[in-house]
């Protein structure tokens, strides 16, 4: 399995403030260990592989994860959530429903 993480620079050039904070859980989980490669989306370079990865996987969220495992290829968009079902992190499921609604900001309270 080869696991890349994908973090973005914003239009301005400054670092995604949501990128730095999952990039951070990472390193001091040792989840950092489990990661091949860190690529960077770059706003101001719609070529760089960052960005070139979000168009092919359908992605307009960072950060994300694409996980290849033999032929098979999954994107996750919620550190949480992939750190539980990919890294078998056990996040408490408060911590994962507030981090679904960061990702969503569609969804509301019911």
């Amino acid at each position: 399995m080869r696991i890349t993480f994908v973090k973005k620079i914003l239009a301005n050039g400054e670092p995604c403030a949501k990128c730095a904070d999952v990039q951070q859980r990472l390193e001091s989980s040792g989840e950092i260990d489990a990661i091949h490669r860190v690529v960077v989306a770059d706003e101001r370079d719609p070529q760089s592989e960052g960005m070139r990865l979000a168009q092919r996987h359908g992605v307009q969220v960072a950060p994300f994860f694409v996980v290849e495992d033999g032929d098979r290829t999954t994107v996750h968009t919620v550190y949480l959530r992939f750190s539980r079902e990919v890294l078998g992190g056990r996040p408490k499921r408060v911590e994962e429903a507030q981090e679904v609604l960061r990702a969503n900001p569609d969804l509301d309270f019911l």
